[in-house]
């Protein structure tokens, strides 16, 4: 069983400690800006959290067996959902109610003709773009998300106990409901809160963009909870070869991740049709977003293929940690890059709030990750593909 070593639940209190200080300066001292450093970084987070259900479900669907000795800690990191929805959740409830402004298209009288405020562009998109809408689309996304996430772990703990191929055959027909289920909400969700904040433009590459961020994410954090736990004295059965697969999985989305980025960019750039490129020009002309701009695109893209590059580079535990912790504070930088232009304007920057949330946010991941994996053993049984997964050798 699983003990919260105290050095690491001095940690993770001290790091929520700092994301609340942060986020009761922000809203004090600047609410307009605390608001998009709470979305994004919210996103972040809980892009993280979700995705874990989905690499539990892909397990399952595609009947893989490397994964089994280390399948409790996506397990655990999903315990961490139901906060970040919660939190996501408030933001979209305040953002309907006019208690921030991140949404362009939700201010009074956009959609109406003949009011100042008027906006034929945004008026279109009424349909989809309403706020009763918005937010039952949100539930249903974090509603849905949580319900597999719940199922799937209750079936993992059920087969712990009892056994046999039927709970797994159940787990398999779970998990090929949430696969359908999450590639159509991932989707809108990333249209519904990311996207929308810039209303006049879209990319149908967007929702394929954001999961790809999320898959680069989702697995740099499973391998760092998983070289912890390791390193603790836990996770007996992991070896290089699981190491390894986990780091060609960081290695092919950093390169996915980036395919997308350049596919969006340059289409865009090169058609130069002035609604699509308002979305860049608000990034590359505006100084205190330039530098990011590229200098996330080059650290979540070059890095990892520089330093991962090589089967021994993905069997080195120190290089791994290094470049995992790159890649996330890249993507954190280009989370913000989704938000900030478009609800600051040319004032946005990176300060102590945006920061100290972002801060405050990972403690949490850790501090419910870890009690998730204090509630039950850390080793798996009687799942089918268990003895493949301990013998496992690339």
């Amino acid at each position: 069983m699983f003990t919260i070593n105290k050095k690491a639940k001095n940690l993770s209190m001290a790091l929520m400690g700092i994301g609340l200080i942060a986020l009761i300066f922000g809203f004090v001292s600047n609410p307009h800006g605390a608001w998009p450093a709470l979305l994004f970084n919210t996103y972040f987070y809980l892009g993280i959290s979700v995705f874990a259900v989905f690499f539990v479900a892909m397990q399952y669907v595609s009947e893989a067996g490397w994964s089994i000795v280390l399948k409790r800690v996506p397990e655990a990191i999903m315990g961490a959902l139901p906060a970040f929805s919660a939190i996501m959740l408030l933001i979209m409830v305040a953002s309907i109610m006019h208690f921030n402004h991140i949404y362009h298209w939700l201010h009074e009288g956009i959609m109406t003709i003949g009011h100042e405020e008027y906006d034929y562009i945004i008026a279109g998109k009424e349909p989809y773009l309403n706020a009763t809408f918005f937010i039952i689309r949100t539930i249903i996304y974090l509603l849905g998300w949580n319900y597999f996430a719940k199922k799937l772990r209750s079936l993992s703990l059920l087969e712990d106990r009892e056994g046999g191929t039927a709970i797994h055959f159940k787990s398999i027909s779970t998990s090929a409901w949430f696969m359908v289920f999450f590639a159509v909400t991932s989707a809108m969700a990333s249209w519904d809160w990311i996207m929308s904040i810039d209303a006049h433009w879209f990319s149908t590459l967007f929702g394929w963009y954001v999961f790809a961020e999320w898959a680069a994410i989702g697995f740099t954090t499973i391998l760092l909870f998983t070289l912890y736990l390791q390193k603790q004295g836990y996770l007996k059965d992991v070896n290089e070869s699981h190491i390894h697969d986990l780091g060609k999985w960081i290695f092919a989305f950093s390169l996915v991740w980036t395919y997308m980025w350049f596919s969006q960019f340059m289409l865009i750039w090169y058609a130069n049709i002035p609604e699509e490129v308002a979305y860049f020009t608000a990034r590359l002309e505006v100084e205190n977003y330039k530098f990011l701009f590229w200098f996330s695109m080059i650290i979540n893209f070059v890095l990892p293929v520089v330093l991962l590059m090589s089967r021994d580079a993905k069997r080195h535990n120190s290089r791994l940690i290094f470049v995992s912790i790159i890649i996330l504070i890249g993507h954190w930088l280009n989370s913000y890059l989704l938000v900030a232009p478009g609800t600051l304007n040319t004032h946005g920057h990176i300060g102590f709030t945006e920061i100290g949330i972002g801060l405050g946010f990972a403690g949490l991941l850790i501090h419910l990750t870890f009690k998730t994996l204090a509630k039950e053993p850390m080793e798996a049984k009687h799942h089918p593909m268990l003895d493949e997964s301990k013998h496992l050798h690339t």
